[in-house]
């Protein structure tokens, strides 16, 4: 870990008001996996992002955005932001995801497929869309077209724009999760 956990007490005056915001969100949004020490200080990328507030702020605001305008299907979600995270290969990330997964219900062996960045034969129709478009976007490039209007057809356009949004978002949490090369807290 290359940046240190702040403890509540040491925190400035800048950090103090987004700890508070992001320590809120956690709790009501981030329950599956551990993002708090028990000292309070914050883990996973909620620490990187204490440590420049301005910035940290703009992307938690995103991130709280994405939540609550949410609208595409929680399992199609999870999928793409799985997909993300094993193109990254971001530890915490897959940690953090792979927990609220299997809270949803998701199997150890369509979970495993997904870590070795293979596709699952047993996707739904909006699942396969989720993973088709995650992918496409992680290798970089220009969506091809023919799967940017299935996701438009299947999602709506909206939908679509929060899948591509959704994709962007987790590319930021996992390149700022690898390079302050933050650890996975050990596992019950």
């Amino acid at each position: 870990m290359r940046l240190p956990l702040i403890a509540p007490q040491d925190l400035t005056p800048e950090q103090k008001p987004l700890y508070d915001n992001m320590r809120k969100g956690i709790t009501s949004n981030f329950n599956d996996f551990i993002a708090v020490r028990e000292d309070g200080a914050l883990m996973g990328p909620w620490n990187p992002w204490l440590h420049e507030p301005g910035i940290g702020k703009a992307i938690w605001d995103l991130t709280l955005a994405m939540t609550a305008n949410a609208t595409l299907p929680d399992n199609a979600r999870q999928i793409a932001i799985l997909v993300m995270g094993a193109s990254y290969n971001a530890a915490y990330e897959i940690y953090a995801h792979i927990a609220v997964a299997e809270r949803e219900g998701m199997s150890a062996e369509r979970l495993a497929t997904l870590m070795a960045d293979v596709k699952p034969g047993d996707l739904s129709k909006e699942e396969s869309v989720a993973y088709d478009m995650a992918y496409a976007l992680s290798r970089g490039g220009t969506l091809p077209e023919p799967l940017y209007r299935l996701a438009v057809s299947t999602f709506g356009q909206h939908g679509a724009n929060e899948l591509i949004y959704l994709v962007g978002l987790y590319a930021l949490v996992s390149v700022t999760l690898n390079g302050f090369n933050v650890p996975v807290p050990e596992r019950d």
